[in-house]
């Protein structure tokens, strides 16, 4: 077992451990903690704790010290810092004519190196870029490329539901979304229907799967060949799993509804998966 803190560098960042050595930490303190990028201030997240080693991915770095009001000062000038230096790193991709977009940008706690995050649909060449930010910062700089879901969220916004997106309010790391599960659910596979403001699979579609996997796994579906009170042999042709209704059709085309309770499956067909049905791809309506 080994002893271990939870500490995030964001509001609604994902969770990283560390050794907190022989620091007593609580929940909401501010710590420095050393990184790939260098000297950071973090919050504690989750209290110490104790793990199993196979759990750990990697050797722990230790938390170097709890965070004076120095360093927090030093956090709070780099953060007013890296709004404005924001503006002006998008002016300089604006003038380069750049297929980029730029997101957000951050400096470690030492304001010895600039991190920009961006989207880019295919390559760029920084080239030049590199040049005119080093020339206007006078520090490091990392430029770091990320996804269409990981942009929604340093952006926010308002989802379909009327709420603030779950990748901003609350959801830490990204869970699986996979096109099988919104035609699990009986969802519209356009885009408008459900794609998110990243372009991808809504993340919510995941919440609400456990639910339509426990249903369907003891109800008929859709093809499969059942029994009714006043039929033997019919196909079920429609299902709603939410209210466990069963529609069928009959030899002569007489089509029933049944609640799934009243129905028993006397032959089951195989679904079939395809690749497409695995990914987080959207069917752009024609």
């Amino acid at each position: 077992m080994t002893k271990v803190v939870g500490v995030t560098f964001k509001e609604v960042g994902k969770i990283y451990w560390f050794n907190p050595g022989p620091y007593k930490l609580e929940k909401d303190d501010k710590v420095v903690v050393e990184t790939i990028r260098g000297l950071e201030l973090g919050h504690v997240t989750l209290p110490i704790q104790e793990v199993e080693d196979g759990i750990l991915e990697h050797e722990l770095k230790p938390v170097v010290r709890i965070a004076s009001k120095q360093d927090i000062k030093n956090y709070n000038e780099n953060q007013k810092k890296a709004q404005r230096d924001l503006k002006k790193a998008a002016e300089i991709i604006e003038r380069r004519k750049l297929e980029m977009k730029l997101l957000d940008c951050e400096y470690t706690l030492d304001g010895q190196k600039i991190i920009l995050y961006y989207n880019a649909d295919g390559r760029v060449d920084f080239r030049e870029l590199l040049k005119d930010l080093a020339s206007e910062f006078r520090v490091r700089i990392e430029l770091r490329q990320v996804g269409s879901r990981e942009g929604a969220k340093f952006l926010g916004g308002i989802g379909c539901c009327g709420r603030e997106v779950c990748c901003k309010s609350h959801l830490r790391e990204f869970d699986l979304v996979t096109m099988k599960m919104a035609k699990d659910q009986g969802i519209s596979l356009s885009a408008s229907k459900v794609a998110g403001l990243c372009g991808k699979l809504m993340c919510c579609i995941a919440y609400e799967n456990p639910v339509y996997e426990e249903v369907r796994s003891r109800i008929p579906l859709v093809g499969d060949i059942v029994d009714t009170p006043k039929c033997k042999g019919c196909k079920v042709i429609d299902i709603n799993c939410l209210k466990e209704i069963i529609k069928t059709i009959d030899d002569d085309d007489n089509i029933e509804v049944w609640e799934a309770k009243y129905v028993v499956k006397v032959k089951g067909h195989v679904e079939e998966t395809s690749e497409d049905d695995l990914t987080d791809d959207v069917i752009e309506e024609k």
